[in-house]
């Protein structure tokens, strides 16, 4: 049997290790005891906006503050947060058998580079999560919107293995085009955040899909002058995004149904990152597309904006789009 260890186990992971160990697969959290410790005392809750609503008893699954349990892993989740990826390879490299297969369900670019150069040599492929997982407390966490994994071909059926139940994983060969995708459509990770609103809200204001739109155009401009192709994780092509966007908000409800069919109290994880005081992303974001548009000679004023409100000790919360604009 596989085992699997969800390194860095987080919101996304206990979800995904959780859904994995729930359909029988020999999982084990590595993770920090404050996320640990409640689910040893309360077990491992499970929901989602659309109707999930599962407990994973404890005996499920094995729960581990020591790296050293890597040492018997054939695959291998990372799901810590970008900052944190090149200490956690060098933990894989120290404790994990050299054929394990490595899979980052990481956001941005930026963590499966470092994740690669601290693991020369190793099966390391790329992944994209789509959807937004809360955590509610007292160990339950809550899927708040949809979409399924995809991660990166190569040898054996890794989809097969992890596609469950409530768990729709696919395979792909342009994995690098879907991360971008992906990487545009968390720009407005750190907006939501600032807004202080949830995301169903946020999308329901035009002046607010407005900086949306602008924010992203500027991201697409800065692929196209650097020549990387990208592949929308939307049901539209990534550059139809920002005219949806812009679109009054009568037709907007209507053509973007897909879009707002989420949680009404839905939150992006840099909002909650914000409000725990714990460090955020926005350099694999924001920060990513500002030095590339430096690199090229492409303008990001609003992306560069938004990432020094963001690099604030306390950026604030509830702005307007206006506050958001250079």
């Amino acid at each position: 049997m596989e085992r699997i260890v969800v390194a860095g186990a987080g919101s996304i992971g206990c979800f995904v290790g959780g859904l994995l160990a729930a359909v029988g697969h020999d999982v084990v959290l590595l993770g920090r005891a404050r996320v640990l410790d409640e689910i040893r005392a309360q077990g491992l809750g499970l929901s989602d906006f659309g109707g999930l609503d599962l407990s994973v008893d404890v005996d499920q699954l094995e729960l581990s503050e020591d790296p050293t349990c890597l040492k018997d892993a054939t695959l291998v989740l990372l799901t810590v947060k970008t900052g944190a990826t090149s200490s956690m390879a060098s933990e894989i490299a120290a404790h994990a058998p050299a054929d394990v297969t490595v899979v980052s369900l990481q956001n941005g670019r930026e963590a499966i580079e470092a994740l690669r150069a601290g693991l020369p040599g190793r099966d390391v492929r790329a992944g994209m999560v789509p959807f937004n997982v809360v955590p509610v407390g007292l160990g339950r966490y809550h899927r708040a919107t949809s979409g399924d994994i995809v991660i990166e071909a190569g040898p054996g059926d890794l989809a097969q293995l992890l596609n469950v139940a409530h768990l729709a994983v696919t395979e792909s060969d342009w994995i690098e085009a879907i991360q971008w995708g992906k990487l545009l459509i968390n720009l407005n990770n750190a907006v939501n955040a600032v807004s202080g609103l949830p995301l169903q809200a946020q999308l329901l204001d035009r002046a607010w899909r407005r900086l949306m739109a602008d924010q992203m155009a500027e991201g697409l401009a800065v692929l196209k002058a650097a020549g990387i192709p990208e592949q929308s994780t939307a049901p539209v092509p990534s550059r139809l995004i920002p005219f949806i966007l812009r679109l009054p908000t009568p037709l907007f409800r209507r053509v973007a149904a897909r879009m707002i069919a989420i949680d009404a109290e839905a939150r992006t994880s840099m909002a909650y990152d914000l409000a725990a005081g714990r460090q955020t992303e926005i350099d694999a974001l924001q920060g990513t597309i500002v030095a590339l548009g430096q690199a090229h000679g492409v303008p990001t004023p609003i992306c560069a904006h938004v990432a020094a409100l963001i690099a604030q000790a306390k950026p604030g919360v509830g702005l307007s789009p206006d506050d958001l604009r250079p």
